[in-house]
């Protein structure tokens, strides 16, 4: 932590001398910044996707945990009274907060993005459908069916544990990949600015031995070398988390009916989050190119 601390004040101090041992343009210069900005860009999105999927698999998680469904599919003229006899069930269950029946109304709006507004459900044989709200702790649930099977032979209790947890686990998961993307991300920002950094100590390896003929020492040369492409990672870094935030702002809203889509992006504090991006590449940078220095002046010797 202190080596890394220690990157602030090497950058703003410097050695003007030093500094020109390394070339101020050329290809390595302008690789260094692009592969900077493209992958803090890439990183901003990953960062963006892994917050969604977060706030997406605690939110399925929260809304379905205390909620449930009894589903009533009796003969013609029975299900009215099997109604009544699980709403009076429910309401005498200890760790049932609330239940209520779902009207018509609402029953023919959740059926209406697949059969369209115009279903006729009197002439359908459609369960009825009973909202439930748990309480804390919930209701003993196999007691319950116990009774619900008893009282009303067409009530099936469902409280949604077969399709809530793969939800919550595939987004959990798509955390994880997002997780896993922002690791190979500074990877390969690792990987291009060792690649360029080499490439920069062997075009100037005449300068070098000439450097080492009136007295610099390997870490006086180093160091020139460390400080520029840090700064170029710096610079680079920070003009493509810009740029990704500035699109990241201007994603369309889906509505609520894409919760996902229109979740996809910073709410609130986590604006701040990509702020550490160029921070982070500066110290990758700085890493890499101090270790790309060292282990290439010892080739050079």
């Amino acid at each position: 932590m202190k080596r890394l601390l220690s990157i602030i004040p090497m950058l703003l101090s410097g050695d003007g001398k030093a500094d020109r041992v390394v070339p101020p343009s050329g290809h390595t210069a302008w690789l260094t910044s692009f592969s900077a900005a493209a992958m803090a860009f890439l990183a901003v999105f990953t960062l963006a996707l892994a917050l969604a999927a977060g706030r997406l698999a605690d939110r399925w998680s929260a809304e379905l945990a205390r909620t449930a469904t009894v589903r009533i599919s009796a003969p013609e003229g029975q299900q009215a009274a099997q109604t009544r006899a699980v709403l009076r069930v429910l309401r005498t269950t200890p760790g049932i907060r609330s239940a209520r029946a779902l009207t018509d109304a609402e029953q023919r709006k959740l059926l209406e993005p697949w059969f369209g507004p115009d279903l006729p459900l009197d002439a359908l044989p459609i369960p009825r459908l009973v909202e439930v709200i748990e309480g804390n702790p919930g209701p003993d649930v196999a007691g319950l069916r116990m009774r619900l099977a008893a009282e009303a032979p067409g009530a099936v209790f469902d409280d949604h544990t077969r399709w809530r947890a793969p939800l919550v686990r595939a987004a959990q998961r798509l955390r994880l990949l997002a997780v896993l993307a922002i690791a190979l991300i500074t990877l390969a920002t690792a990987a291009m600015i060792t690649l360029a950094a080499k490439a920069s100590l062997a075009a100037n390896a005449t300068v070098i031995s000439v450097l080492r003929l009136v007295g610099a020492t390997d870490a006086y040369i180093a160091r020139a070398f460390v400080r520029r492409f840090t700064l170029r990672a710096l610079v680079g870094a920070l003009l493509g988390t810009a740029v990704g935030m500035v699109a990241v702002l201007l994603l369309p809203s889906a509505g609520r009916e894409a919760s996902f889509l229109s979740g996809l992006g910073f709410q609130g504090v986590d604006w701040f989050v990509p702020l550490a991006i160029a921070p982070l590449a500066a110290a990758v940078a700085w890493w890499a190119t101090r270790a790309a220095a060292h282990r290439t002046l010892r080739g050079l010797t």
